[in-house]
């Protein structure tokens, strides 16, 4: 079996960064086996690593979830935050959400506990679709379309060309590959445009489908196989940061 180095399997549950894990191992608040760890240290599958005193690994199998979030929860496993996701689902094993919906969004986002795919499908450049339903507050004019296709100057660069198209005169579609902060609102913005609903109706191969708010399913075993061949030749962090 494969040894990792003890940051990265901490890293992989969610629970934080390399760097913060670091920080924990250093200050002694790492145990493997029961055993107080030091940097460096590499571990198996089957190593029980617990900080302060709190077992965060165990032999789960990797979850992929699909949830449907509501507005005004807020995507972060910081569980001192009021409607934190990770608090609303309650879901009986550690996971976390791939990427983010902001807190006024709502719709379809992917929750797991496999710390590999969501190196790879949070990198911009492996092209994975990500697709909206929009209302903004005044009539959709052919312009405005052509601009936010065309790509929008926003935080000191031009998004990328995207397809959009028109559904009704206050509603939009609008598939993207980026994931910029805030994107789509920002591009509305710069055009003088308010966003007033916005809902993730895709990833990649998955549709939200009728899953209802704030429920969750698994993703299908075509799903997966499908999502884990799309991610195949993704770049991991490091191999992307080069």
């Amino acid at each position: 079996m494969e040894n990792k180095r003890l940051n990265k399997a901490i890293a992989e549950t969610g629970l934080c960064s390399r760097r913060a894990a670091d920080k924990l191992i250093d200050e002694g608040k790492v145990k493997v086996n029961g055993e107080v760890a030091r940097l460096g240290v590499k571990v198996q599958a089957t190593d029980e690593i617990s900080i302060d005193g709190e077992i965060i690994t165990k032999q789960v199998k990797n979850i992929y979830l699909a949830f449907n979030k509501p507005v005004g929860i807020t995507c972060t496993t910081d569980r001192n935050i009021k409607g934190n996701i990770i608090d609303f689902i309650n879901y009986p094993e550690r996971i976390f959400p791939i990427g983010r919906l902001d807190k006024p969004s709502e719709g379809l986002i992917f929750m797991t506990n496999d710390g590999d795919i969501v190196n790879k499908i949070l990198r911009a450049k492996n092209n994975h679709d990500k697709e909206y339903l929009v209302t903004v507050n005044k009539k959709i004019t052919s312009q405005f379309i052509d601009k936010m296709r065309n790509g929008v100057p926003i935080l000191n660069t031009i998004t990328e060309k995207c397809l959009v198209t028109k559904i009704d005169d206050f509603t939009f579609n609008i598939i993207l590959t980026q994931g910029l902060n805030r994107q789509i609102r920002r591009m509305c913005e710069f055009l003088n445009y308010e966003v007033k609903t916005l809902k993730r109706i895709r990833i990649m191969n998955i549709d939200l489908g009728n899953l209802k708010i704030g429920k969750y399913r698994t993703f299908t075993s075509t799903e997966l196989q499908e999502i884990l061949m799309l991610v195949e030749d993704s770049s991991k962090t490091k191999e992307a940061s080069l």
